[in-house]
């Protein structure tokens, strides 16, 4: 299995996800926009915290 590939997928999603939760949050008025900060910080910084606890893809 190509665990890069799917590494550099999941940066897309979690940007996704992190602006979707963001949009969503600001959008019904409450503060739960600051749970979508942490996915997207995590997609744009590309920090992967599944490589680390599963140890199956390289962090370059």
């Amino acid at each position: 299995m190509n665990y890069d590939k799917i590494r550099k997928n999941c940066r897309v999603i979690r940007i996704i996800v992190g602006l979707t939760l963001i949009a969503v949050g600001l959008f019904m008025g409450n503060a739960w926009f600051y749970l979508g900060v942490i996915p997207l910080i995590a997609g744009i910084v590309n920090f992967c915290p599944l490589c680390i606890i599963t140890k199956k893809c390289s962090i370059k």
